[in-house]
């Protein structure tokens, strides 16, 4: 991914928030050079190696689960994008009267590693419980994995495939109009987090987040000299 240096996102607790937060993800393969995207959700765990481990499960009936060993073999990697808010932002959103275009703010991570086949039953139970959990904690009666009578979990378990991937690289990119004037972002950052829009509403909290950080920055490097 091209990032250059005043978008580049390399706080790894905003990583960590990020990949949770925006957990829906595109897994992507081509170990012949013919790629294959798959959609799914995905568990991170940033203490399972150096980079973290990512946990997914996809159908059986899906082949892209049978390029995992081609990429073993020609010692290859997949990718995993994970996209966060994003928003068209107008020029008139500045409030500048120097020139400016039309652009699009987004926060976006790609993850690499090589992805292995999870096949321990008891490992594979683990991550669907694990996976449940996450999102049912959002409802007020959440529904239980371990309440499935175990012959129909284990004939549903046998319908997927269950796999980690051990991350060798992160590249995160936080384009929020670091670019511009502190006044000029912050004159888009409040435009956005007044629109009826709630994506556009959380790239323009992102920007005022963005705005907080650099703030904090200069303060300790005034403090500091």
């Amino acid at each position: 991914m091209y990032i250059p240096s005043h978008f580049a996102l390399d706080d790894p607790a905003r990583i960590e928030d990020l990949i949770e937060t925006y957990d829906f993800a595109v897994l992507v393969t081509a170990p012949a050079g013919v790629p294959q995207a798959g959609h799914l959700p995905f568990l991170y765990d940033p203490s399972a190696g150096p980079k973290g481990t990512l946990y997914a499960h996809m159908a059986r009936a899906n082949p892209q689960w049978r390029d995992f060993d081609a990429l073993a073999a020609a010692e290859g990697e997949a990718l995993v994008i994970f996209q966060g808010p994003h928003a068209y932002v107008s020029p008139s959103d500045y409030r500048s009267d120097k020139p400016n275009v039309p652009t699009w703010n987004y926060l976006a991570l790609h993850a690499y590693g090589r992805p292995r086949v999870i096949s321990d039953d008891a490992a594979v139970r683990d991550l669907l419980t694990r996976l449940s959990v996450k999102h049912e904690s959002r409802r007020a009666v959440p529904w239980r994995f371990a309440d499935l009578p175990e012959n129909f979990s284990a004939a549903m378990m046998k319908g997927i495939v269950a796999f980690e991937l051990p991350l060798t690289r992160l590249e995160a990119k936080a384009k929020l109009s670091q670019n511009k004037t502190r006044r000029q972002m912050a004159a888009a950052a409040g435009a956005m987090t007044a629109a009826a829009d709630p994506q556009v509403r959380a790239v323009g909290e992102e920007m005022e987040r963005a705005l907080q950080e650099e703030w904090r920055l200069a303060e300790e490097e005034d403090t500091t000299s």
